[in-house]
C-alpha cells in the first residue's frame, strides 16, 4: 500500500530499529506496509552496514524490486557488501534492461564475476544486450514482451496473455510478428478486450506501428517518446525488421534526466558527473572541473595576446582600456545566451542542421538589435558622464561612438557564433552542449578585442590614435 512522505518519515526509525535488533517480523511488516519506492528512499538514508543487512534479510523478490530503484553507484556499493548468494539472487531476478545498465557501469572483471552468477538463460540474455554498442537503443531494451501471430483468435490471444504475461514488462501493447519474427503490427490490449472471442487478429490489424532501430543512438528514443507521448513502450527492431525487444517509458525518463544533467554540466563548463554531487570524490570533482578550467584559461591567454597587438593604441589612448571589460563581457554574455537557446532547441528536436541559415538570419538581426540597445546605453552613459567630468577628454564623443559601434559589432558577432557553434558540433557528431557558455564567452573575448580596436582605429585615427 502506498504511503505518504509523512508516513515514511515516521516509520524510518522503525526500520532502523528492526535492522539493528534483527526483528525480522517487524521488517516484514514494514515491507508489506510501504511501497517499494518509499522503501528505496528509506534505504538510501541508512548507514552502509544497515543497507547490507536490509538486503540480506528481506525476501528476494522484494529485495530485487527495491534494488532496481536505487542509483547505480549505491547498487554497486550494496553488491560489494552482501553475500554472493544474495547477489546472485538479486541480479537473476532483475529486469534485463536494469541489469544491463548495472553491468555496463562496472569494470570488466566485476562484470565477468556477475555474469558468472547468472543462470544460463539470464546470462545469454545479458550478453546479447551488452553486445549492442554503448549508448545505443539496444542497451535500453528488455526482451520481456508478448508477441502473437496474425492468425490467432482473440480468445487464443487472451489465453496466451494470461499464461505468459505475469513477468512481462508491460501488457499495454501486444506485438504481431510473422513466421520469421519480423514485426508487422502492434495492437493495444484494449482492442482484444473489446473484441469478440472468435475474431481473428488479422481483422484487428491496421499495420501502422512505430519501432526503434536497435543500433541507433539513445537520443532518438527520447525524441520518439516525446512525439508519441501517450505510449508507455515502443518496440525495438534490427535492420531487417525482426522484433528484438521493447523500450519502456521508465527507462526513457531516467535517460532524459541523465542527458539533461550532462547538458547542464557542460553548459557550465564542467565535465558531466556520473554520481550525485555529494557522493563525488574530491579529486574526481577536481578532474571534472580542472580540465575545462585549463582549456578556458589557455583561451583567455589568447585575449592577452590579442591585446598585445594593440599595445601602441592603448598607450596613446589609455581611456580605451576602460571599456575593454564592458565590450568583451557584453559579447560573451550575448553569445552564451544564444548558445544556451540553440543547445536546448537541438535537444528538443526544434532545430536541425538544415535550419542553420534560418538560425543565422534570426540571430544576426537579434544581435544587431541587442547591440544597438546596449550601445545606446553606453553612448548615453559616456555623454552624461562627460557633462560633469573630464574623464574622457576633448574627444569624448568619438570615444562614445567607438563604444557604441563596438558593442553593436561584438554583440552581433557573439550572438552569431553562440548560435552556430552548437549546430556545427551536432553536424560533426559531437555533443552540442560541448559549446558551453564559458567556451563561447572565451572565444568571443578574443575576437571582441580585435573588433573593438579596429573600430577605434577607424574612428579615432588622426585624433587620439
Amino acid at each position: 500500500m502506498a504511503s505518504s512522505n509523512l508516513q515514511t518519515q515516521l516509520l524510518y526509525p522503525d526500520l532502523e530499529s528492526a535492522l539493528e535488533t534483527g526483528d525480522l517480523e517487524a521488517l516484514q511488516e514494514l515491507c508489506n506496509t510501504l511501497a517499494a519506492e518509499d522503501l528505496a528512499e528509506m534505504v538510501e538514508r541508512l548507514e552502509p552496514r544497515a543497507q547490507a543487512i536490509f538486503f540480506e534479510q528481506v525476501p528476494e523478490d522484494k529485495a530485487t524490486e527495491i534494488f532496481e530503484l536505487l542509483e547505480i553507484n549505491l547498487q554497486k556499493d550494496i553488491l560489494n557488501a552482501i553475500s554472493n548468494q544474495r547477489v546472485a539472487a538479486i541480479i537473476n531476478e532483475m529486469d534485463p534492461d536494469d541489469r544491463t545498465a548495472l553491468l555496463e557501469s562496472l569494470p570488466q572483471n566485476a562484470t565477468r564475476q556477475l555474469l558468472s552468477f547468472l543462470k544460463p538463460r539470464e546470462r545469454k540474455q545479458a550478453l546479447r544486450l551488452l553486445d549492442f554498442p554503448k549508448d545505443s537503443i539496444g542497451r535500453l531494451m528488455t526482451p520481456d514482451f508478448l508477441a502473437i501471430k496474425q492468425e490467432w483468435t482473440v480468445e487464443r490471444v487472451l489465453d496466451f496473455i494470461r499464461r505468459n504475461g505475469e513477468d512481462k514488462e508491460t501488457l499495454n501493447d501486444i506485438y504481431v510478428v510473422d513466421d520469421k519474427g519480423r514485426l508487422i503490427d502492434e495492437i493495444g490490449i484494449r482492442e482484444f478486450l473489446l473484441s469478440p472471442l472468435d475474431r481473428v487478429t488479422l481483422d484487428i490489424m491496421d499495420r501502422q506501428f512505430t519501432s526503434l532501430p536497435a543500433h541507433h543512438p539513445q537520443e532518438e528514443a527520447i525524441q520518439a517518446f516525446k512525439k508519441y507521448s501517450s505510449r508507455t513502450a515502443l518496440p525495438v527492431t534490427d535492420e531487417e525488421g525482426y522484433l528484438l525487444g521493447i523500450v519502456t517509458i521508465d527507462d526513457i525518463l531516467h535517460l532524459a534526466e541523465k542527458e539533461t544533467t550532462e547538458d547542464i554540466h557542460k553548459l557550465g563548463g564542467v565535465g558531466a558527473l556520473e554520481e550525485p554531487y555529494l557522493d563525488a570524490p574530491l579529486m574526481h570533482m577536481v578532474k571534472k572541473r580542472g580540465g575545462w578550467l585549463v582549456v578556458l584559461f589557455v583561451g583567455e591567454m589568447l585575449t592577452a595576446t590579442a591585446m598585445s597587438f594593440f599595445e601602441k593604441e592603448i598607450s596613446r589612448a589609455v581611456v580605451l582600456a576602460l571599456f575593454i571589460p564592458l565590450i568583451i563581457s557584453s559579447g560573451g554574455n550575448a553569445g552564451s545566451q544564444a548558445a544556451s537557446l540553440i543547445i536546448r532547441a537541438i535537444a528538443l528536436g526544434e532545430v536541425r542542421f538544415q535550419d542553420w541559415w534560418t538560425v543565422m538570419r534570426r540571430e544576426i538581426f537579434v544581435g544587431l538589435i541587442l547591440g544597438c540597445v546596449l550601445g545606446l546605453i553606453g553612448l548615453l552613459r559616456i555623454t552624461i558622464f562627460s557633462a560633469f567630468f573630464d574623464t574622457y577628454g576633448a574627444h569624448w564623443f568619438l570615444i562614445a561612438l567607438t563604444v557604441y559601434f563596438s558593442l553593436i559589432g561584438v554583440v552581433a558577432w557573439g550572438t552569431l557564433i553562440g548560435s552556430l557553434f552548437p549546430i556545427l558540433l551536432k553536424r560533426l557528431g559531437a555533443d552540442p552542449a560541448a559549446s558551453s557558455a564559458p567556451f563561447v564567452a572565451t572565444f568571443i573575448d578574443v575576437t571582441g578585442i580585435v573588433i573593438y580596436f579596429n573600430i577605434a582605429l577607424l574612428l579615432l585615427h588622426g585624433k587620439l590614435l
